[in-house]
């Protein structure tokens, strides 16, 4: 967590889904997830580390890209030029490496969380 100048204690992640980074940095999934999931054609997203980096699962928007006369390559090609624009958002220990398309909407829960331990690398 981190307390800030009120003194209001804030979480920033789970521990158990914390990821070190390669210089020893802890970078909560959830903190990049909420920037991702910010931009537009994403419905929601899913860090995980691979062979080092950071890797972004997306499941994007297919039903608004066709709402909007956009061809599933198109949209495809659109979130790939995302990576600059997201990579922007974050702090530079926390850079996305590579974004992946899911087909379809990620396993979830009960209380509707993504079940983080069928997406590990």
């Amino acid at each position: 967590g981190v307390v800030d100048e009120d003194g209001y204690l804030f979480l920033r992640g789970r521990s158990k889904c914390m990821v070190l980074g390669p210089s020893g940095q802890n970078i909560y999934p959830e903190e990049l997830e909420a920037v991702i999931n910010n931009f537009t054609y994403v419905v929601d997203s899913l860090v995980v580390e691979d062979n080092g980096g950071l890797t972004a699962l997306i499941y994007p928007d297919w039903h608004q890209g066709e709402l909007d006369g956009m061809p599933r390559a198109a949209l495809r090609k659109r979130i790939a030029d995302m990576l600059p624009a997201i990579n922007h958002e974050l702090p530079n220990y926390a850079q996305i490496k590579k974004i992946e398309l899911m087909p379809e909407d990620f396993e979830r829960t009960p209380k509707k969380s993504i079940k983080r331990y069928l997406y590990q690398r």
